[in-house]
Order: structure tokens, then C-alpha cells, then sequence
């Protein structure tokens, strides 16, 4: 089954710690680059979550975001930061003994400054349980989208697969005409020469030309390597390298079919044959 290395999957959960959000984008890369945006209370295990993601995915670069949304205040004990309200406090009176006319600080004030009310800290371990849980979800819809549009482009490199065997065929097909015709014309320059050639030297050189214009070999190494790609297209393991390296093999054997071609039909082969492959060699670079 083939798989797409583009993708998107979010996915939330409610915790007693909060809401935990996941999202997951994948884009095509040549390796698996993982990269993470945490909350502080999971950057210490982002080796585990990268382990994580590396049992699912083998290719992409991955971004994973991880968003924690605490919970109401209602059910939020609040620690207050007394050394620092103490500390603001004694320089409030300093400012007042400077300015007598300062109005008095209002304790919502001091409440608002930073660092003097803070949340109790988050127990990591049962945070990242909750986190690899909603990863696990996150990456299941990723999974599923990242299938759907491997089958899609399954089904298209199948399609270009078949069109090359088509096409292969008929140039196998057209080669004994293509001989006889540059057999006949090679005997036509002989005759407006008007002189004698030896029969079997003749037939010598006309054997040579042949054997250069001889495609079977390329034919045959053609249609064994698109059997080669509908290997790999039913393969359960990732095959994009794979894919990629037939995609090089095919285009050489279309190259060498366009070298030895002696007649306009099976250039325009060799061309489009070029094309099929390149169109598949394109979306075979988004094939995880």
C-alpha cells in the first residue's frame, strides 16, 4: 500500500490537566525530519515523542505542535509568589515616601504582575501518557489521509505504467518495417552510385546498421522494470526510494531508444515515453 508524505491531522483531547491539542503536517523530504512546538512541560520528553512518530512515519519532514489549554480557574489552585509581593510592596513605599501624592496600589494591580501568581506545576509523566495518547489519534487520521492520497497516486502511476507497455509494443511491432525500409534504403544509394558491391560485403554492412538499430534489448529491460514498479506499487513497505531509482532506469532505456532511432515514429515514442515517465517520477517524489 502506498503512502503519501503529504498530510494533515488535528486532533484534541480533554484532560484533567486541561485541553491537549495535536496537529501533525507532513510534507515530502528525502529522510524523516521530525520537528516539534511544545509546551514547557513536554520539552523534556520530546525524545519520546520523536520516538513516538518514528514508529509511524519512516519519511516527510513532520511538524508537530502540541498545545495545552489549562483548565477554569475554578479548579486551578494559584500560588502566590510572596517574597516577590513583598518585595514590590517595599518599593511601593519607597516610591510613596518620595511622591506622598501617589494614590494607593490596588492589589488586582500587583496580582497582574508577572511572575507574582503562577499555576502549580504539571506531574510530566501522566502529561505526556495524555500527550502520546491524542499523538496516537492524531497520527491514525494522518495515516488514513496519507493513504487515501497514496492509493490516488497509485492509480495514476498505474495508468502511465500501462501506456509505456502500449507504447513499447508498438515500437517492438513497428522495428521489422523500420529494418526493411532502412535496408531499402541503403540498397537505393548503392544503385544511384551505379557500381558493383559485394554481395556479402553488402550484407555485412547491412547486418552492422541492423544490429545498431536494434532495440529489443532496451524493449525488454523496459517492460522488466515497469514489472519492477508494479512490484513495489503492491509492496506493504515504504517504496518511494525505490520507485525513484526505476523512474532513472526507465528514463534510460527511453534515452537509448530515442539514440538509435531511425525514423520519426519512434522518436516521437522515445518522447513520449520521456514524458510518461517524467509525470510519474514527479508524483513519485511525494510517495513516502
Amino acid at each position: 500500500m502506498l503512502n503519501s508524505m503529504t498530510g494533515f491531522a488535528r486532533e484534541a483531547a480533554e484532560t484533567s490537566f486541561g485541553t491537549l491539542t495535536c496537529e501533525l503536517r507532513t510534507v515530502n523530504h528525502r529522510f524523516l525530519d521530525v520537528q516539534f512546538r511544545l509546551p514547557e512541560e513536554l520539552r523534556p520528553k520530546e525524545v519520546e515523542l520523536r520516538g513516538k512518530i518514528s514508529e509511524a512515519l519512516k519519511r516527510g519532514k513532520v511538524e508537530c505542535s502540541i498545545h495545552l489549554r489549562r483548565g477554569s480557574a475554578e479548579n486551578t489552585d494559584l500560588l502566590l509568589n510572596k517574597d516577590l509581593v513583598q518585595q514590590i510592596a517595599s518599593r511601593v513605599g519607597e516610591i510613596s515616601a518620595l511622591i506622598p501624592e501617589t494614590r494607593a496600589l490596588d492589589p488586582i494591580d500587583i496580582l497582574r504582575w508577572p511572575g507574582v501568581v503562577a499555576e502549580p506545576e504539571i506531574d510530566t509523566e501522566p502529561l505526556l501518557a495524555e500527550a502520546v495518547a491524542v499523538i496516537n489519534v492524531a497520527l491514525e487520521s494522518l495515516a488514513s489521509m496519507r493513504g487515501n492520497e497514496g492509493e490516488r497516486l497509485g492509480q495514476m502511476i498505474e495508468s502511465r505504467l500501462t501506456e509505456t507497455l502500449e507504447i513499447a509494443a508498438r515500437v517492438r511491432q513497428r522495428m521489422p518495417e523500420v529494418l526493411a525500409a532502412v535496408r531499402a534504403k541503403q540498397q537505393e544509394r548503392i544503385d544511384k552510385l551505379d557500381v558493383e558491391a559485394d554481395p556479402a560485403r553488402l550484407e555485412t554492412e547491412l547486418a552492422l546498421i541492423a544490429q545498431k538499430l536494434d532495440v529489443d534489448e532496451e524493449l525488454d529491460r523496459l517492460e522488466s522494470h515497469v514489472s519492477e514498479v508494479r512490484s513495489a506499487l503492491a509492496s506493504p513497505e515504504p517504496v518511494g526510494r525505490r520507485l525513484d531509482f526505476l523512474m532513472q532506469e526507465l528514463n534510460r532505456e527511453a534515452n537509448t531508444l530515442g539514440s538509435k532511432s531511425a525514423d520519426t515514429e519512434t522518436t516521437k515514442a522515445a518522447v513520449d515515453l520521456k514524458v510518461l515517465i517524467e509525470q510519474m517520477r514527479e508524483q513519485i517524489q511525494n510517495i513516502e
